[in-house]
């Protein structure tokens, strides 16, 4: 009897053993294989809207003849119609956000196309210095995990109710991000944090996240109310 409690006790802490060295490894594959897909998710957002915006520029001079032609005719009504269709249309390509930062331009500028198209309503005002010591991945990672999880949590609730507000601006020398969005219900606590409702990957987002804050040494908060979930983020600037 005792041999095989001794058995017992060298196959269980053989299986631990392995637990302890692939568990690290395994989440750590996970992680870069999320990373690896968001930056390309990114960067294929904003050659989406680049793409759009040089379609448009080409199009210009026809969009010209047309007009032209309306006021030649003393068709202008239809001109005027012609212009809302335009306005319209340039609306959905216009980089909307000019912060100082190329990068965070970017990103921005990208997630406001998605979002809009999703039909929720956006306040979005920022501010951003032209190196804030962040590595252009990090960046990425941060606040385009910030912007999904908003725009999953709006997609629970009614379109007349959805909202994203985001504000990123350098306030006592810090970086400083803040995403308010609307929500269904109030977000479950899991600890000092939340509980992810959208499964391993999201909760990897939801680390990654974290990891990044804590790489730059900065401060994280995240606040959940009903209906209303916000997340802080302060970082440290560049030192000059």
């Amino acid at each position: 009897m005792e041999v095989m409690w001794i058995i017992v006790g060298v196959v269980l802490a053989g299986n631990i053993s392995l637990w302890i060295f692939f568990l690290p490894r395994y989440v750590l594959r996970k992680v870069n294989q999320m990373q690896d897909e968001m930056v390309n998710r990114h960067y294929g957002e904003v050659e989406s809207m680049y793409r759009r915006m040089r379609g448009w520029r080409h199009d210009y001079h026809n969009h010209m003849q047309v007009l032209k032609a309306h006021l030649g005719l003393g068709q202008y009504a239809e001109a005027q119609e012609y212009l809302k269709r335009l306005e319209e249309d340039l609306a959905g390509v216009d980089t909307v956000l000019k912060t100082g930062n190329v990068m965070v331009d970017a990103i921005l500028n990208s997630k406001l196309t998605l979002i809009r198209e999703r039909g929720i309503q956006v306040d979005a005002t920022a501010i951003a210095p032209r190196d804030v010591g962040i590595s252009g991945v990090d960046l990425s990672i941060l606040i385009g995990n910030l912007l999904d999880n908003a725009m999953e949590a709006c997609e629970k609730v009614p379109r007349e109710d959805r909202f994203i507000r985001i504000y990123v601006d350098i306030l006592k020398k810090q970086f400083y991000i803040c995403v308010t969005n609307s929500m269904a219900g109030k977000a479950k606590k899991a600890g000092m944090g939340f509980f992810s409702s959208k499964g391993a990957d999201h909760g990897l987002g939801l680390l990654r996240i974290d990891s990044i804050v804590e790489k730059y040494h900065g401060y994280l908060n995240r606040q959940a109310e009903d209906g209303v979930f916000a997340t802080e983020v302060t970082l440290p600037l560049a030192q000059e």
